[in-house]
């Protein structure tokens, strides 16, 4: 199966001053998907220019033709699938059914508390995901939902006329713990990863490698246990958090010889970062554009 490359630009230049233009050159370089961070600040960047990603999903869908369009990764932080569903229906028809909704449980970051509330523990955010997910994916499908959980609630919400995409725009389930993989296996179209953040420090590639088949075993595992066929979901890996970091990017075959390396592990998908200067996404930005437009022949 060939491997596909897309890319995660993000939100921090205005539009009219590089925004636009890196949306349209995403398309240009042939990125299957163009992702952005669903976040109100995120680490180094919080002090500066940061925008919303449902807004800048919207503009990039007026300005291109071919590009899928998502979120990795949207949580419950600061959401409610209530109007989530409302927006993401909203960016599936302007997009003309473009839309992937990149989606995890959220962390204890700036957004964990920027609506005022003390940072959840894992057990909650686990919790919430475990409610959150089945409820945005009933809010997607059905005209009229009503709920009453732990934690959401609905009530005769309306998602008149649904997505364009049927039943609904895809969900790829970020997850490496045994809830969050069942949720993946249950409501996911996608599962995305981005390998195992305990190796990110000190860990080298081939830990790297060992404990990412180790997380799509799991997933294989919970997708057996309700009769699903694992192969039936494709598969993400959101790079420039493994031991790897930027390494990949320095040159075409450094990159083709780290895809190889995780195709072989079935992945389906790759996303790399747009570079950003002067950040831990630095890259040469001629060297990112020739793997973006000659590596995806060499990994068919």
């Amino acid at each position: 199966m060939s491997l596909r490359l897309s890319t995660v630009i993000l939100p921090y230049r205005r539009w009219n001053e590089g925004g636009r233009s890196t949306w349209s050159r995403a398309e240009q370089l042939g990125f299957h998907t163009a992702y952005t961070y669903d976040h109100l600040s995120w680490r180094t960047f919080r002090d500066g220019p940061w925008f919303g990603a449902v807004p800048t999903l919207t503009a990039a869908a007026s300005i291109t033709e071919r590009l899928r369009l998502g979120t990795l990764v949207t949580s419950p932080n600061f959401r409610h699938p209530v109007t989530l569903a409302k927006e993401l229906i909203s960016l599936d028809d302007i997009s003309g059914g473009r839309v992937t909704l990149g989606i995890g449980a959220g962390g204890t970051g700036f957004d964990a508390t920027a609506l005022g509330q003390e940072p959840w523990s894992p057990r909650e955010r686990a919790d919430r995901f475990g409610e959150f997910v089945p409820l945005l994916d009933r809010l997607l499908t059905e005209d009229s939902v009503s709920y009453k959980g732990d934690y959401y609630a609905a009530h005769e919400a309306r998602n008149i006329p649904g997505c364009v995409q049927r039943p609904r725009l895809p969900f790829a389930i970020a997850a490496t713990g045994p809830r969050g993989l069942r949720l993946a296996a249950r409501h996911g179209q996608a599962w995305v990863t981005t390998g195992d953040p305990k190796l990110y420090a000190s860990g080298t590639p081939e830990q790297s490698v060992q404990a990412i088949r180790g997380q799509a075993e799991k997933l294989a595992d919970a997708c057996a246990t309700i009769g699903r066929d694992v192969n039936g979901l494709d598969k993400i890996l959101l790079t420039g958090f493994t031991p790897d970091r930027a390494r990949p990017l320095e040159s075409l075959d450094a990159f083709v010889d780290f895809a190889g390396r995780h195709q072989e592990l079935g992945f389906t998908e790759l996303v790399i970062h747009w570079p950003i200067p002067d950040s831990d996404f630095a890259a040469d930005q001629k060297v990112f554009e020739r793997i973006a437009m000659e590596a995806p022949a060499q990994l068919r």
